[in-house]
């Protein structure tokens, strides 16, 4: 592993850094700066990013050429992360399942047809995904799910209720795990469907956030009929698609960079923010330098460990359980940083963008409150650690009581 750029690596960030330079949407590249929060405008604006970014070659960057991506590698991958981040280009949280999920599980398991189908309308934009895992009595157990999927013919038909669904009132399809041999074990017995999320039958219920914002959703399903064309991988051996969507889910990724960006935002605040003794800025204070220069250091350190999971990547091109690490230290250092934030600003700093007396346009209000999640979605921290004791260090799993 080589954390210096070589010089075709170099060459890359430079292509990228000018790119997204040139092609941001009009006022990115600003703090202040934030994607609309109306979710149909929201949604308008993310497809036509996302072509932009299609057209630029720079949407599905490790996709193969072959399926339209860019064939980029793993490293590749964290250096446009690292550039996109430090621009602060918009965040695409609607379309990351397809990108990142859907399309590298699709590639891996899917059939050719199915390739062929969704793809390109991934990559362009075309189509929003929202995924289908959790369920009320199944979240971080999902191999507890109870979603049936009954076999009828050429039609898997679906009842059940699935929560926490990001987008699916926007989503034009949905991955989504069904049991379809209630007879079987636990990890056996279910199915892997793409479900159009026209189909008769799926009824959805925005759920409101503490943002103030309505990203996730109920979905009910109500007799859906699916074709069995639409089934990944094989019938009733889907656990086997899962762990690959997973893998890609908590696998390398630059979310450090996003990280320290809000970092770095975190040590400007506290140069501005006068301390409470009115004795120069709250930067002054020994205690604040001490833990900005911790964070700085975890950050430093959740690099190293993505740009190593990223080599070990080109090396075997599988997602391993590693990947567990870089997703438990950020989502739990990202809490941490924004805690301080809080400490540093004070009460304003909780105040809405609206509020006359709002701190940076309420941007750190908002991003503590959003962050409380980062510990539970994509697996929760306590997930994280049984997969890391048991297929990391080799640990036994604990007695059942």
């Amino acid at each position: 592993m080589n954390l210096r750029d070589t010089p075709e690596q170099a060459r890359f960030r430079s292509d990228v850094r000018d790119w997204l330079a040139a092609n941001l949407p009009p006022g990115w590249g600003t703090p202040a700066v934030r994607a609309p929060q109306d979710g149909e405008a929201r949604v308008v604006f993310g497809r036509a990013w996302q072509r932009k970014l299609h057209d630029g070659g720079y949407a599905g960057l490790e996709w193969p050429r072959a399926y339209g991506g860019r064939g980029a590698s793993a490293i590749e991958s964290l250096i446009f992360g690292e550039e996109y981040a430090r621009l602060r280009a918009p965040e695409l949280l609607q379309l990351a399942v397809g990108t990142h999920l859907v399309g590298p599980t699709l590639i891996a398991c899917g059939t050719e047809a199915q390739r062929e189908l969704h793809l390109a309308p991934i990559l362009r934009g075309d189509a929003i995904w929202c995924q289908g895992f959790s369920e009320p009595s199944a979240g971080s157990d999902l191999a507890s799910l109870r979603t049936r999927g009954d076999v009828q013919g050429d039609s898997v038909v679906v009842t059940g209720q699935k929560i926490w669904t990001s987008f699916a009132q926007h989503a034009d399809w949905c991955i989504l795990v069904v049991r379809t041999d209630p007879n079987a074990r636990r990890h056996r017995g279910l199915s892997f469907l793409l479900v159009d999320m026209k189909s008769p039958g799926i009824t959805i219920r925005p759920l409101r956030e503490i943002t103030g914002e309505a990203w996730f959703n109920e979905v009910f399903f109500d007799a859906v009929r699916v074709p069995i064309a639409n089934v990944v991988g094989t019938l009733h051996r889907g656990w086997d698609v899962v762990v690959t969507t997973l893998a890609h889910e908590r696998g390398s990724s630059a979310s450090y960079a996003r990280l320290a960006a809000t970092l770095a935002k975190l040590t400007d605040l506290s140069r501005r923010t006068r301390s409470a003794s009115g004795n120069g800025s709250v930067a002054a204070d020994p205690r604040i330098r001490e833990r900005l220069a911790q964070y700085w250091i975890e950050i430093a350190v959740l690099r190293m460990s993505a740009y190593r999971s990223a080599s070990a990547l080109e090396a075997d091109a599988v997602p391993g359980a590693e990947g567990s690490t870089l997703k438990l230290a950020w989502s739990e250092l990202e809490q941490r940083v924004l805690d301080t934030a809080i400490e540093i600003s004070g009460l304003a700093g909780l105040l809405a963008e609206d509020e006359a007396e709002a701190i940076d346009a309420g941007f750190w209000g908002r991003e503590l409150l959003w962050s409380r999640a980062a510990t539970i979605y994509a697996g929760t921290s306590e997930v994280q650690r049984n997969i890391l004791a048991q297929r990391v260090l080799g640990l036994p799993r604990a007695p059942r009581a």
